[in-house]
This record gives structure tokens, sequence and C-alpha cells, in this order.
């Protein structure tokens, strides 16, 4: 495919067992005007998200559908969704209804425009409700942890929203298949150098019995993720 006819946008879209909000994500992706592609990886679902991708799919010839043959988790998913993608810039997003695609305007302008190559959505600096305090407490302790590891100043290491040339993407070579994936491509796009420039992002946290899966626990992870690639990756 020529460089000309690249579309702006991939949008990798991780899907566990999200059947009850996957329409109306994909709707809110669609409704951004952006040139834009969508890779929607199902990893390995017990309910009917593949179904449903599979419907959409066939009515969407922007929607590319991967379904993984067991469930490896969500950085597998982002690495399987990064292979196919063709668009000049990636972004992340999960399939629920916690962060809001038209903030895509705001997060994609910097690289556009050719200011930065790298771009994080702050939820911290944003519009936010529902986030659990002992989970906001977390997420502040390791982006105080990132900060003092890497000379770095950013307010959110764990967002959702990580913007990017996908170049710079494949080049992180990603390797975590669960949420360690967060600190893992902070801690190389810090250590290949890039600034990381924030923007604020809106928030809807979602409670652990509408399907949330991040769990204070992952946070002890996450930091020996940051020691793994600080010091010896």
């Amino acid at each position: 495919m020529s460089q000309e006819h690249l579309p702006l946008l991939s949008v990798i879209m991780p899907c566990y067992n999200e059947a009850e909000t996957l329409p109306h994500i994909l709707e809110r992706v669609r409704a951004v005007e952006l040139d834009k592609e969508i890779i929607a990886v199902d990893d390995y679902s017990s309910d009917n998200t593949f179904a449903l991708l599979q419907i959409e799919a066939a009515n969407d010839p922007l929607l590319r559908v991967i379904r993984h043959p067991r469930n490896r988790g969500k950085g597998a998913a982002v690495r399987s969704g990064l292979t196919h993608a063709t668009g000049q810039i990636v972004i992340i997003q999960d399939a629920d209804l916690e962060y809001d695609p038209n903030d895509y305007y705001e997060l994609v302008k910097p690289i556009v425009d050719g200011r930065v190559d790298v771009v994080f959505g702050s939820r911290f600096i944003g519009s936010h409700t529902g986030m659990y305090f002992w989970n906001a407490i977390g997420n502040i302790g390791l982006t105080f942890l990132t900060n003092f590891l890497f000379n770095s100043w950013i307010s959110d290491m764990e967002t959702c929203y990580k913007v990017m040339r996908t170049d710079i993407m494949r080049s992180l070579h990603l390797e975590s298949n669960d949420f360690r994936l967060e600190p893992e491509i902070t801690a190389k796009v810090l250590r290949q150098g890039h600034r990381i420039y924030e923007v604020p992002v809106s928030y809807l946290g979602r409670t652990y019995e509408e399907g949330k899966k991040m769990r204070p626990s992952q946070g002890f992870y996450a930091i020996m993720a940051l020691l793994r690639y600080r010091f010896w990756k």
C-alpha cells in the first residue's frame, strides 16, 4: 500500500467479554471524523463479543477483526493488532466506555502538527469520575516512580490513551501479555528519548460489578516492570 493511501489513524481495540459495551464504543469511534481504521482483537472472549464483532465487520470495511485461539491478555492483544496496523499513528482504545473517543482530535493534533511524536491522554488533568480511591493512589504512585526512574514529568503513566507514530510503537518491540504493557510502553518510549506530551482526557470509570478488570494487586507487577525496563532491558 502506498504512503498516500495509508489512513491517518489505526485504532487498536483489545476486547475481552465486552459484548455489553462493544456496539456503543464502536459507534463512538466511528463517529470520530478522522481518516482511520479499527482493529478489534478478541482475546478469546467467553461471551458473544466475537460474534458481535463479526456482525459489525460485515457492515464496516474499516473494521478488521482478529481472534486469539486462547486468552492471552491485553498486551498480547495490542501486539496482535499492531502487526495489522497500516495507519501513520496508532492509538489504543479499551472496548468499554471509560475513555471518550472524542478526545482523539486533541490527542493526534500535536503529532500531526509535527510538534511531538508521542502523546498521552491524562485523566488527572482532565475531567473524570468513578475512579476508585486506591486505584487513583496507585496510579499516582506508579507515575511518581516512573518520573523518578526516567527523569520525566508526566501525570498519568497508566492511561490507556497512549498515542504515537506507528513506527515508534513497532520499534518498542513490546513483549508484555498483560497490563504490564502500560509501564513497558512508557519505559521504552522514555528510554528512546522521546518527549511525552500530555493532553487532558475525560474518564468515566466503571465499577468491578460492571466488569472493570484492573485490580490494585497489579500495581506490584507494574513496579517490577518499571524496574526491569529501567535497569535490565
